[in-house]
């Protein structure tokens, strides 16, 4: 089947903006997709003919605030190979503490320092890589946690994408992780990347959502990077799956938004200890149960 690719250059100070837009109008299909080492950035979409395309690319342009987006987009057939490849260009290697995240294509070059660990990864069209802010402002909580807390919790990552996180969670030491995704693709991609990693049958992926993934769960540690109004809109699920004393780790959450997310899960979880981060327009927000 042929695959049809949207793209149009974004000036970099509009991604927050865009990011946001594109969040409100819950089309999946399109996405900002950033290259830090070159500080370029591109409004890409996948569709199944040229015609659909440039109908989003239409109604985009209708939606948008003046000057948001440019005027420029093209649409070009992607052979086969191309569009599974696609997303190869946008991974890059990175590390936190001791622990770096690297394309599993890069396996035969990179070197890894002494006494540090590795987490290899071919993310497919799943999301998280770790190059996003969302991923890295969750992946830093996590280590955070470890070193403070230790790694006898339960760890439960919400909405999983590729793994990274409860991967991770593994590689720093938590035995029991329970990792979920409304999209059996997502989970079928994180199943990959434990084979990879030599850790298959560590963490117990499964497919769910907000409701049936955290149904009679809790853990010492809860994770979820999704978008703030999907947050919002389980703000209650989330809460009661986080065991006596656990933290909830949440992102996905654009710096405006942060106030309001921040008061939606106060009125469910009032007396929480709540703090929270800024990476460029992304923020997170850390919640701890004190019962």
């Amino acid at each position: 089947m042929a695959v049809y690719e949207l793209k149009s250059p974004v000036v970099l100070a509009a991604i927050g903006a865009l990011e946001e837009l594109l969040a409100e109008r819950e089309d999946q299909r399109l996405m900002v997709l950033e290259d830090k080492p070159s500080a370029r950035a591109w409004l890409t979409g996948y569709f199944e003919s040229a015609a659909e395309a440039e109908t989003a690319w239409k109604e985009l342009q209708g939606a948008c605030p003046a000057g948001l987006i440019g005027g420029e987009c093209s649409v070009r057939e992607l052979p086969d190979m191309d569009w599974k490849d696609s997303y190869k260009i946008h991974f890059k290697a990175w590390k936190f503490g001791s622990l770096n995240w690297v394309p599993v294509w890069e396996r035969e070059t990179f070197a890894l320092p002494a006494g540090e660990q590795v987490l290899w990864l071919d993310p497919g069209m799943a999301f998280g890589t770790g190059n996003h802010e969302t991923t890295r402002l969750v992946v830093e909580r996590l280590v955070a946690c470890q070193e403070r807390q230790g790694v006898s919790g339960r760890v439960i990552d919400a909405g999983c994408g590729s793994g990274i996180l409860a991967l991770s969670a593994v590689k720093l030491g938590f035995r029991d992780v329970a990792a979920f995704d409304n999209d059996p693709e997502a989970v079928q991609v994180s199943e990959e990347n434990a084979v990879l990693n030599g850790l298959a049958g560590t963490v117990k992926f499964f497919t769910g959502d907000l409701v049936t993934g955290l149904a009679g769960r809790q853990a010492e540690l809860v994770l979820a990077n999704i978008q703030a109004d999907v947050l919002m809109r389980f703000a209650r699920e989330l809460c009661a799956a986080v065991a006596p004393r656990g933290v909830l780790v949440l992102s996905g959450i654009l710096a405006g938004e942060l106030a309001q997310v921040s008061a939606a899960f106060g009125a469910i979880a009032p007396g929480w200890r709540a703090e929270s981060r800024v990476m460029g327009e992304w923020s997170d927000l850390v919640l701890t149960r004190g019962d």
